[in-house]
Protein backbone atom coordinates (compact mmCIF):
# COMPACT_ATOMS: atom_id res chain seq x y z
CA UNK A 1 0.00 0.00 0.00
CA UNK A 2 1.04 3.36 -0.85
CA UNK A 3 2.10 6.38 1.74
CA UNK A 4 -0.40 8.24 -0.16
CA UNK A 5 -3.12 6.22 0.47
CA UNK A 6 -1.24 5.55 4.39
CA UNK A 7 -1.62 9.36 4.66
CA UNK A 8 -5.20 10.09 2.89
CA UNK A 9 -6.27 7.35 5.29
CA UNK A 10 -5.39 8.90 8.35
CA UNK A 11 -6.32 12.26 7.82
CA UNK A 12 -9.93 11.19 7.00
CA UNK A 13 -10.43 9.07 10.12
CA UNK A 14 -8.84 11.15 12.45
CA UNK A 15 -10.81 14.13 11.72
CA UNK A 16 -13.77 12.19 11.70
CA UNK A 17 -13.27 10.31 14.99
CA UNK A 18 -12.39 13.41 16.49
CA UNK A 19 -15.63 14.69 15.97
CA UNK A 20 -17.17 11.71 16.85
CA UNK A 21 -14.92 11.47 20.45
CA UNK A 22 -15.38 14.92 21.30
CA UNK A 23 -18.87 15.39 21.84
CA UNK A 24 -19.03 12.42 24.44
CA UNK A 25 -18.75 14.13 27.71
CA UNK A 26 -21.48 16.57 29.21
CA UNK A 27 -19.38 19.60 28.41
CA UNK A 28 -18.02 21.15 25.79
CA UNK A 29 -17.51 19.84 22.10
CA UNK A 30 -20.91 19.38 20.85
CA UNK A 31 -22.87 17.87 24.11
CA UNK A 32 -26.77 18.53 24.25
CA UNK A 33 -27.41 19.93 27.38
CA UNK A 34 -31.50 19.89 26.69
CA UNK A 35 -31.42 16.73 28.22
CA UNK A 36 -34.93 17.70 30.60
CA UNK A 37 -37.34 20.58 30.01
CA UNK A 38 -37.26 21.26 33.79
CA UNK A 39 -33.26 21.08 34.87
CA UNK A 40 -33.05 23.17 31.17
CA UNK A 41 -35.33 25.96 32.77
CA UNK A 42 -32.32 26.58 34.74
CA UNK A 43 -29.23 26.21 32.67
CA UNK A 44 -29.44 22.84 34.29
CA UNK A 45 -28.17 24.60 37.63
CA UNK A 46 -28.95 21.72 40.26
CA UNK A 47 -30.26 19.65 37.66
CA UNK A 48 -28.76 16.67 40.14
CA UNK A 49 -30.30 17.76 43.24
CA UNK A 50 -33.42 17.15 41.92
CA UNK A 51 -36.08 14.51 41.87
CA UNK A 52 -38.39 12.58 38.92
CA UNK A 53 -38.49 10.61 35.66
CA UNK A 54 -37.11 13.71 34.10
CA UNK A 55 -34.03 13.94 35.30
CA UNK A 56 -32.83 10.29 35.30
CA UNK A 57 -30.11 11.36 32.76
CA UNK A 58 -28.95 13.84 35.12
CA UNK A 59 -28.87 11.70 38.38
CA UNK A 60 -30.18 7.77 38.65
CA UNK A 61 -30.79 8.47 42.22
CA UNK A 62 -33.48 10.98 41.09
CA UNK A 63 -36.06 7.42 41.39
CA UNK A 64 -35.73 6.83 44.53
CA UNK A 65 -38.76 8.62 46.34
CA UNK A 66 -40.87 8.94 42.70
CA UNK A 67 -44.68 7.75 42.19
CA UNK A 68 -45.01 6.18 39.28
CA UNK A 69 -44.21 8.26 36.63
CA UNK A 70 -43.90 9.15 33.18
CA UNK A 71 -42.13 12.14 30.93
CA UNK A 72 -42.88 12.68 27.37
CA UNK A 73 -41.15 15.69 25.62
CA UNK A 74 -39.50 17.58 22.86
CA UNK A 75 -36.76 19.68 22.74
CA UNK A 76 -35.16 21.71 19.80
CA UNK A 77 -32.17 23.93 19.11
CA UNK A 78 -31.53 26.60 16.25
CA UNK A 79 -27.38 27.38 16.23
CA UNK A 80 -26.34 30.78 14.00
CA UNK A 81 -23.07 30.12 13.31
CA UNK A 82 -20.90 31.74 10.82
CA UNK A 83 -17.09 30.61 9.81
CA UNK A 84 -14.69 33.11 8.43
CA UNK A 85 -11.10 32.52 7.04
CA UNK A 86 -8.52 34.57 8.13
CA UNK A 87 -5.68 33.77 5.59
CA UNK A 88 -5.91 29.86 5.10
CA UNK A 89 -3.22 28.54 2.88
CA UNK A 90 -1.98 25.61 0.91
CA UNK A 91 1.56 24.05 0.12
CA UNK A 92 2.07 21.76 -2.74
CA UNK A 93 5.08 20.36 -4.02
CA UNK A 94 7.50 22.54 -5.71
CA UNK A 95 5.32 25.21 -5.39
CA UNK A 96 4.76 28.17 -3.06
CA UNK A 97 2.50 28.45 -0.60
CA UNK A 98 -0.68 30.73 -1.35
CA UNK A 99 -4.23 30.56 -0.17
CA UNK A 100 -6.71 28.04 -0.14
CA UNK A 101 -9.65 29.43 -1.98
CA UNK A 102 -13.18 29.25 -2.30
CA UNK A 103 -16.04 30.39 -0.03
CA UNK A 104 -14.17 32.73 2.57
CA UNK A 105 -17.43 33.22 4.42
CA UNK A 106 -19.50 30.22 5.80
CA UNK A 107 -22.91 31.03 6.95
CA UNK A 108 -25.44 28.83 8.90
CA UNK A 109 -23.74 25.64 8.21
CA UNK A 110 -25.39 23.87 11.52
CA UNK A 111 -28.57 21.94 10.70
CA UNK A 112 -31.74 22.47 13.47
CA UNK A 113 -31.39 20.15 16.62
CA UNK A 114 -34.93 18.16 17.31
CA UNK A 115 -34.83 15.33 19.91
CA UNK A 116 -37.54 13.83 21.52
CA UNK A 117 -37.10 13.47 25.39
CA UNK A 118 -38.94 10.16 26.85
CA UNK A 119 -38.41 8.75 30.81
CA UNK A 120 -40.39 6.52 32.91
CA UNK A 121 -40.06 5.48 36.68
CA UNK A 122 -41.86 3.20 39.39
CA UNK A 123 -41.30 2.07 42.70
CA UNK A 124 -40.40 -1.50 43.31
CA UNK A 125 -41.84 -2.33 47.27
CA UNK A 126 -41.40 0.46 50.09
CA UNK A 127 -37.57 1.08 49.16
CA UNK A 128 -36.56 0.27 45.91
CA UNK A 129 -37.70 2.18 42.30
CA UNK A 130 -36.60 1.66 38.52
CA UNK A 131 -36.53 3.57 36.02
CA UNK A 132 -35.74 3.85 31.80
CA UNK A 133 -34.73 7.04 29.57
CA UNK A 134 -33.96 7.74 26.63
CA UNK A 135 -31.89 10.51 25.04
CA UNK A 136 -29.89 12.51 22.30
CA UNK A 137 -27.12 13.51 24.84
CA UNK A 138 -24.57 13.99 21.25
CA UNK A 139 -25.29 15.78 18.24
CA UNK A 140 -24.09 17.79 15.53
CA UNK A 141 -24.85 18.25 11.87
CA UNK A 142 -22.95 20.56 9.69
CA UNK A 143 -22.76 20.74 5.77
CA UNK A 144 -20.22 23.88 4.52
CA UNK A 145 -20.37 24.48 1.11
CA UNK A 146 -18.12 21.95 -1.40
CA UNK A 147 -15.83 24.77 -2.33
CA UNK A 148 -15.45 26.06 1.68
CA UNK A 149 -12.55 27.59 3.14
CA UNK A 150 -12.54 24.55 5.37
CA UNK A 151 -13.05 21.71 2.80
CA UNK A 152 -10.07 20.09 3.62
CA UNK A 153 -10.88 19.20 7.02
CA UNK A 154 -14.42 18.53 6.38
CA UNK A 155 -17.54 20.10 4.55
CA UNK A 156 -20.10 17.74 5.77
CA UNK A 157 -20.51 15.95 8.80
CA UNK A 158 -22.61 13.91 10.69
CA UNK A 159 -23.07 12.54 13.99
CA UNK A 160 -25.66 11.40 16.44
CA UNK A 161 -26.03 9.76 19.86
CA UNK A 162 -29.24 7.84 21.25
CA UNK A 163 -28.50 6.84 24.65
CA UNK A 164 -30.66 4.71 26.67
CA UNK A 165 -30.36 4.56 30.39
CA UNK A 166 -31.87 1.80 33.01
CA UNK A 167 -31.62 2.91 36.43
CA UNK A 168 -32.81 1.52 39.67
CA UNK A 169 -32.48 3.66 43.13
CA UNK A 170 -32.72 3.01 46.24
CA UNK A 171 -33.62 4.85 49.83
CA UNK A 172 -30.46 4.01 51.90
CA UNK A 173 -31.87 5.73 54.49
CA UNK A 174 -34.01 8.31 55.57
CA UNK A 175 -32.49 10.70 54.40
CA UNK A 176 -29.76 8.99 51.52
CA UNK A 177 -30.85 7.50 48.43
CA UNK A 178 -28.96 5.76 45.93
CA UNK A 179 -28.37 4.90 42.14
CA UNK A 180 -26.78 2.97 39.62
CA UNK A 181 -27.49 3.53 35.84
CA UNK A 182 -26.57 1.56 33.36
CA UNK A 183 -26.29 3.56 29.94
CA UNK A 184 -26.29 1.78 26.41
CA UNK A 185 -25.63 4.46 23.63
CA UNK A 186 -25.66 3.61 19.69
CA UNK A 187 -23.12 6.55 17.82
CA UNK A 188 -23.34 6.90 14.36
CA UNK A 189 -21.59 9.23 12.41
CA UNK A 190 -20.33 10.48 8.61
CA UNK A 191 -18.01 12.76 7.45
CA UNK A 192 -17.15 14.12 3.95
CA UNK A 193 -13.94 16.19 3.42
CA UNK A 194 -12.00 16.92 0.13
CA UNK A 195 -8.19 15.87 -0.14
CA UNK A 196 -5.69 17.78 -2.71
CA UNK A 197 -4.88 16.56 -6.17
CA UNK A 198 -1.02 18.01 -6.89
CA UNK A 199 -2.46 20.25 -10.04
CA UNK A 200 -3.57 23.35 -8.48
CA UNK A 201 -6.58 23.04 -11.68
CA UNK A 202 -7.90 19.30 -10.55
CA UNK A 203 -10.70 18.82 -8.96
CA UNK A 204 -10.43 17.98 -5.46
CA UNK A 205 -10.40 14.44 -4.21
CA UNK A 206 -12.89 13.26 -1.69
CA UNK A 207 -12.77 11.35 1.67
CA UNK A 208 -15.96 10.15 2.79
CA UNK A 209 -16.21 7.90 6.32
CA UNK A 210 -19.40 6.42 7.81
CA UNK A 211 -19.47 4.24 11.23
CA UNK A 212 -21.31 3.25 13.79
CA UNK A 213 -21.30 1.35 16.99
CA UNK A 214 -23.25 0.60 20.02
CA UNK A 215 -21.09 1.15 23.76
CA UNK A 216 -22.09 0.44 26.91
CA UNK A 217 -21.36 2.57 29.88
CA UNK A 218 -22.42 3.02 33.43
CA UNK A 219 -23.43 5.98 36.30
CA UNK A 220 -23.51 6.19 40.16
CA UNK A 221 -25.27 8.91 42.10
CA UNK A 222 -26.67 10.18 45.06
CA UNK A 223 -28.98 12.71 47.09
CA UNK A 224 -28.97 13.83 50.64
CA UNK A 225 -31.62 15.53 52.30
CA UNK A 226 -30.49 17.48 55.64
CA UNK A 227 -33.58 19.99 56.45
CA UNK A 228 -33.87 23.09 53.63
CA UNK A 229 -30.71 21.52 51.73
CA UNK A 230 -31.12 19.07 49.23
CA UNK A 231 -27.21 17.67 47.69
CA UNK A 232 -27.19 15.97 44.58
CA UNK A 233 -24.13 13.83 43.20
CA UNK A 234 -23.01 11.80 40.33
CA UNK A 235 -20.35 10.34 38.58
CA UNK A 236 -20.32 8.89 35.11
CA UNK A 237 -17.72 6.54 34.43
CA UNK A 238 -15.62 7.08 31.49
CA UNK A 239 -16.25 4.71 28.36
CA UNK A 240 -13.94 3.09 25.87
CA UNK A 241 -15.87 2.82 22.12
CA UNK A 242 -15.13 1.09 19.30
CA UNK A 243 -17.15 2.29 15.87
CA UNK A 244 -16.73 -0.06 12.48
CA UNK A 245 -17.86 1.35 9.16
CA UNK A 246 -16.43 2.04 5.86
CA UNK A 247 -13.66 4.66 4.71
CA UNK A 248 -13.38 5.85 0.82
CA UNK A 249 -11.00 7.73 -1.10
CA UNK A 250 -12.08 8.37 -4.59
CA UNK A 251 -11.16 11.06 -7.20
CA UNK A 252 -6.92 11.36 -6.80
CA UNK A 253 -5.50 11.72 -10.17
CA UNK A 254 -2.29 11.37 -11.69
CA UNK A 255 0.41 10.11 -9.56
CA UNK A 256 -1.60 9.81 -6.61
CA UNK A 257 -4.48 7.62 -8.48
CA UNK A 258 -3.06 4.27 -7.48
CA UNK A 259 -4.13 5.63 -3.50
CA UNK A 260 -7.87 5.68 -4.11
CA UNK A 261 -9.56 2.76 -2.08
CA UNK A 262 -12.38 1.35 -0.49
CA UNK A 263 -12.03 -0.30 3.20
CA UNK A 264 -13.50 -1.23 6.10
CA UNK A 265 -12.70 1.25 9.14
CA UNK A 266 -11.95 0.55 12.65
CA UNK A 267 -11.55 3.17 15.50
CA UNK A 268 -11.05 2.81 19.41
CA UNK A 269 -11.10 5.92 22.24
CA UNK A 270 -12.43 6.50 25.43
CA UNK A 271 -14.68 9.48 26.69
CA UNK A 272 -14.17 11.17 29.95
CA UNK A 273 -15.35 10.63 32.77
CA UNK A 274 -17.94 13.09 34.63
CA UNK A 275 -18.48 14.47 38.12
CA UNK A 276 -21.58 16.26 39.03
CA UNK A 277 -22.36 18.26 42.58
CA UNK A 278 -25.65 19.81 42.87
CA UNK A 279 -28.01 21.34 45.33
CA UNK A 280 -30.63 22.72 46.59
CA UNK A 281 -31.47 25.32 48.92
CA UNK A 282 -35.47 25.76 49.94
CA UNK A 283 -34.62 29.74 50.98
CA UNK A 284 -38.59 30.69 51.88
CA UNK A 285 -41.66 27.89 51.24
CA UNK A 286 -41.74 30.18 47.66
CA UNK A 287 -37.98 30.47 46.75
CA UNK A 288 -35.57 27.66 45.99
CA UNK A 289 -31.75 28.55 45.08
CA UNK A 290 -29.71 26.15 43.11
CA UNK A 291 -26.17 25.20 41.51
CA UNK A 292 -24.08 23.14 40.39
CA UNK A 293 -20.51 22.71 39.68
CA UNK A 294 -18.79 20.05 37.16
CA UNK A 295 -15.84 18.62 36.13
CA UNK A 296 -14.49 16.90 33.30
CA UNK A 297 -11.67 14.28 33.22
CA UNK A 298 -10.50 15.10 29.27
CA UNK A 299 -7.50 13.61 30.50
CA UNK A 300 -8.89 9.94 29.74
CA UNK A 301 -9.18 11.14 25.63
CA UNK A 302 -5.39 11.31 25.07
CA UNK A 303 -4.87 9.41 22.01
CA UNK A 304 -7.26 7.92 18.92
CA UNK A 305 -6.35 4.25 17.69
CA UNK A 306 -7.11 3.50 14.31
CA UNK A 307 -7.15 0.25 11.85
CA UNK A 308 -7.72 0.21 8.27
CA UNK A 309 -6.45 -1.85 5.13
CA UNK A 310 -4.05 -3.32 7.36
CA UNK A 311 -2.90 0.43 8.82
CA UNK A 312 -2.51 1.17 11.98
CA UNK A 313 -2.07 4.44 13.81
CA UNK A 314 -2.43 6.45 17.07
CA UNK A 315 -3.10 10.22 17.25
CA UNK A 316 -2.43 12.12 19.60
CA UNK A 317 -4.98 14.53 21.54
CA UNK A 318 -4.48 18.04 23.20
CA UNK A 319 -8.26 18.12 25.31
CA UNK A 320 -7.75 19.84 28.71
CA UNK A 321 -9.81 19.35 31.48
CA UNK A 322 -13.08 21.83 31.73
CA UNK A 323 -14.62 22.92 35.40
CA UNK A 324 -18.21 24.45 34.48
CA UNK A 325 -20.86 26.14 37.04
CA UNK A 326 -24.10 26.98 36.88
CA UNK A 327 -26.56 28.76 39.12
CA UNK A 328 -30.52 29.19 38.82
CA UNK A 329 -33.78 30.58 40.88
CA UNK A 330 -37.02 28.66 40.94
CA UNK A 331 -39.41 30.88 42.21
CA UNK A 332 -43.81 29.82 43.39
CA UNK A 333 -45.61 32.29 41.61
CA UNK A 334 -48.95 30.75 42.58
CA UNK A 335 -50.71 26.89 43.30
CA UNK A 336 -50.26 26.38 39.56
CA UNK A 337 -46.81 28.31 38.78
CA UNK A 338 -43.56 27.77 39.31
CA UNK A 339 -41.28 29.60 37.35
CA UNK A 340 -37.49 29.13 36.94
CA UNK A 341 -34.10 31.10 35.07
CA UNK A 342 -30.62 30.39 35.27
CA UNK A 343 -27.07 31.59 34.58
CA UNK A 344 -24.40 29.07 33.61
CA UNK A 345 -20.63 29.26 32.03
CA UNK A 346 -18.78 26.17 30.17
CA UNK A 347 -15.43 26.03 28.99
CA UNK A 348 -13.89 24.86 26.08
CA UNK A 349 -12.33 21.53 25.97
CA UNK A 350 -11.15 22.23 22.46
CA UNK A 351 -7.17 23.46 22.51
CA UNK A 352 -6.97 27.05 21.33
CA UNK A 353 -3.66 25.86 19.15
CA UNK A 354 -5.72 22.48 17.51
CA UNK A 355 -9.77 23.87 17.40
CA UNK A 356 -11.31 22.72 14.32
CA UNK A 357 -14.44 23.61 12.03
CA UNK A 358 -15.42 20.08 12.81
CA UNK A 359 -16.27 21.24 16.59
CA UNK A 360 -16.46 24.68 16.15
CA UNK A 361 -16.48 25.29 20.26
CA UNK A 362 -15.27 27.96 22.60
CA UNK A 363 -16.23 28.82 26.37
CA UNK A 364 -19.70 29.40 26.72
CA UNK A 365 -22.23 31.10 28.48
CA UNK A 366 -26.04 30.43 29.24
CA UNK A 367 -29.03 32.43 30.27
CA UNK A 368 -32.43 30.20 30.34
CA UNK A 369 -35.91 31.10 31.62
CA UNK A 370 -38.31 28.38 32.18
CA UNK A 371 -42.02 27.54 33.66
CA UNK A 372 -44.35 24.51 35.19
CA UNK A 373 -47.84 24.93 35.17
CA UNK A 374 -49.79 21.88 36.90
CA UNK A 375 -52.92 21.73 35.15
CA UNK A 376 -54.31 18.77 37.54
CA UNK A 377 -53.15 17.18 40.61
CA UNK A 378 -51.08 14.33 38.67
CA UNK A 379 -50.34 16.86 35.66
CA UNK A 380 -47.08 19.16 35.14
CA UNK A 381 -46.30 21.29 31.67
CA UNK A 382 -42.82 22.71 31.65
CA UNK A 383 -41.52 24.97 29.30
CA UNK A 384 -37.85 26.16 28.73
CA UNK A 385 -35.79 28.46 26.76
CA UNK A 386 -31.98 29.07 26.57
CA UNK A 387 -29.81 31.13 24.84
CA UNK A 388 -26.01 30.12 24.62
CA UNK A 389 -23.35 33.14 23.69
CA UNK A 390 -20.06 31.72 22.74
CA UNK A 391 -17.00 33.72 22.96
CA UNK A 392 -14.84 35.07 20.00
CA UNK A 393 -12.52 32.17 18.92
CA UNK A 394 -10.45 31.32 16.13
CA UNK A 395 -9.63 28.22 14.21
CA UNK A 396 -6.26 26.34 13.79
CA UNK A 397 -5.93 23.62 11.92
CA UNK A 398 -2.95 21.81 9.91
CA UNK A 399 -3.21 19.60 7.57
CA UNK A 400 -0.91 17.22 6.26
CA UNK A 401 -1.71 15.18 3.41
CA UNK A 402 0.58 12.06 1.55
CA UNK A 403 3.14 12.67 4.11
CA UNK A 404 6.70 11.10 3.58
CA UNK A 405 6.17 10.99 -0.44
CA UNK A 406 7.09 13.40 -2.99
CA UNK A 407 3.55 14.47 -3.15
CA UNK A 408 3.49 15.86 0.36
CA UNK A 409 0.98 18.62 0.75
CA UNK A 410 0.34 20.91 3.92
CA UNK A 411 -2.96 22.62 4.17
CA UNK A 412 -3.36 25.22 7.33
CA UNK A 413 -7.09 26.58 8.46
CA UNK A 414 -7.48 29.97 9.89
CA UNK A 415 -10.62 32.00 10.60
CA UNK A 416 -12.67 33.24 12.72
CA UNK A 417 -15.90 31.66 14.77
CA UNK A 418 -19.12 33.84 15.87
CA UNK A 419 -21.94 31.09 17.32
CA UNK A 420 -24.69 31.65 19.03
CA UNK A 421 -27.93 28.82 20.33
CA UNK A 422 -31.52 29.58 20.58
CA UNK A 423 -33.11 26.69 22.40
CA UNK A 424 -36.52 25.38 23.64
CA UNK A 425 -38.20 22.47 25.27
CA UNK A 426 -41.77 21.44 26.11
CA UNK A 427 -42.62 17.97 28.28
CA UNK A 428 -45.86 16.83 30.20
CA UNK A 429 -44.78 15.11 33.36
CA UNK A 430 -47.96 12.88 34.53
CA UNK A 431 -48.00 10.51 38.07
CA UNK A 432 -50.11 7.58 37.94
Amino acid sequence: MSSALSSAGRSVLSAAIALAAAGQARAGGFQTPELSVRAMGMANAGAVALEGADVLAWNPAALARTERQAAAGAMFRQTQLTLTDGGSTITRPGQPTGPVGGAARLEDPAEDFRAPVLAFSAPVGERLAVGLAVTKPFHLRLEYPADGFVRYDLDRNRIETTEVRGAVALQATPWLDLGLAIDAQETRAALDAASPNLAPASPDARQQLTAKGWDIGWAVGGLARLENLTLGFSYRAAISRELDGQLRMTGLSGPLAAANFDAPAQVAFSTPWVVSLGGRWQASPSLAVHAQVQRNGWSRYDQIELGFAGQSAAIEQAYRDTTSLAAGLEWRAGPAWTVRAGLAHEPTPTPDLMREPGVPDADRTTWAVGATFAATSSLDLDVALALADFADAGLRRDLDFYAGSPAATAASIRGDIDRQELSAGIAVRTRF
